[in-house]
């Protein structure tokens, strides 16, 4: 499934979600009126998230004054990798993790953790930025600032539900059309479970993939391998205070700490991220070197992706 069609059904879906509490909130006026907020919001999602996300976060912009040596890396891979020079931020917070956003690559931005930059050496670092200007090459980007917009809506909306419901809205809703107080208690509980679901459903491919197609960027899968095994370490030590709605955002899950949220997370598990990086390894083209640092590398990883999961 391309990312044209990913972007459709993720659309769909949460949009869907929104009208299905809307339906509950209010009857028929309530689903009109989320049906109209949804669709302002997917409009608003499309332009502004990227900038909801990245202030969310307390991120600020550097340039090469700033931070050089990470201003410059960013910079070599996006040469490698044939993308315009993104933005670049840093997120207060000891916790190491880094993140992409932005509508296209033109309009992108990558985020790293002051964290991240404390406890990677160079080849790890360039692992961890490669893995994030693949899912902007890959155009992921986009999708996943869009769900994290529309999950935190559905967030909210589901905790007003909740509060409807311990307030009786429930009775007067069910003249009008509503779910009532039993349909709203239900809609509380189970639409955000059904939001991080769509997520994991959509993103956890995307993560294989853009494993693959940074290292080809880095020129060699293992930094970014020992840059996983370390983010996982740290991600049990060091918790970071991030919203569900924007966990699969992140390089590894931030909320991997929190067992409740581990059961629901939108990301493949470490170990095996790190075992078909290595795999990749082997399969890289004979002679020794390595993935290319010029050409198509993203051609190439994805040629190995397939490979390595069996569908060649």
């Amino acid at each position: 499934m391309d990312n044209r069609m990913r972007t459709t059904l993720l659309l769909g879906l949460l949009t869907g979600l929104i009208l299905v509490i809307g339906q509950m909130l209010g009857g028929r006026e309530g689903m009109m009126v989320a049906l109209v907020a949804a669709a302002g919001m997917n409009f608003f999602s499309y332009w502004f998230s990227d900038r909801i996300v990245l202030r969310m976060y307390g991120a600020r912009e550097v340039g090469p004054a700033e931070a050089p040596e990470l201003y410059r890396m960013v910079q070599e891979l996006s040469r490698r990798a044939g993308l315009p020079m993104p933005r670049v931020y840093l997120i207060p917070s000891e916790a190491p993790n880094a993140f992409a956003t932005g509508r296209n690559p033109e309009h992108a931005a990558v985020a790293v953790t002051e964290g991240l930059l404390r406890v990677m050496n160079r080849e790890e670092l360039a692992g961890v930025l490669a893995h994030e200007l693949a899912h902007v090459r890959n155009r992921d980007i986009l999708i996943g600032s869009i769900a994290a917009t529309l999950a935190g809506a559905i967030l909210m909306l589901a905790h007003l539900a909740r509060w409807s419901a311990l307030f009786g809205g429930g009775r007067r809703d069910e003249e009008g059309g509503g779910g009532g107080g039993l349909g709203l208690i239900l809609t509380a509980l189970l639409a955000p479970i059904g939001a991080v679901l769509i997520q994991m459903a959509i993103s956890r491919s995307r993560e294989y993939l853009a494993d693959a197609t940074g290292a080809a960027f880095a020129g060699s899968p293992e930094g970014l391998a020992r840059a996983l095994e370390k983010l996982g370490a740290f991600a049990q030590r060091i918790p970071m205070n991030a919203e569900p709605a924007t966990a699969h955002m992140f390089i590894v899950n931030p909320l991997s700490g929190r067992s409740l949220m581990s059961l629901f997370s939108t990301h493949p598990p470490l170990e095996d991220r790190i075992a078909r990086l290595r795999g990749l390894q082997s399969l890289s083209p004979p002679g020794g070197g390595g993935f290319p640092a010029t050409g198509d590398p993203q051609a190439a990883a994805r040629d190995l992706w397939e490979r390595l999961s069996g569908k060649r």
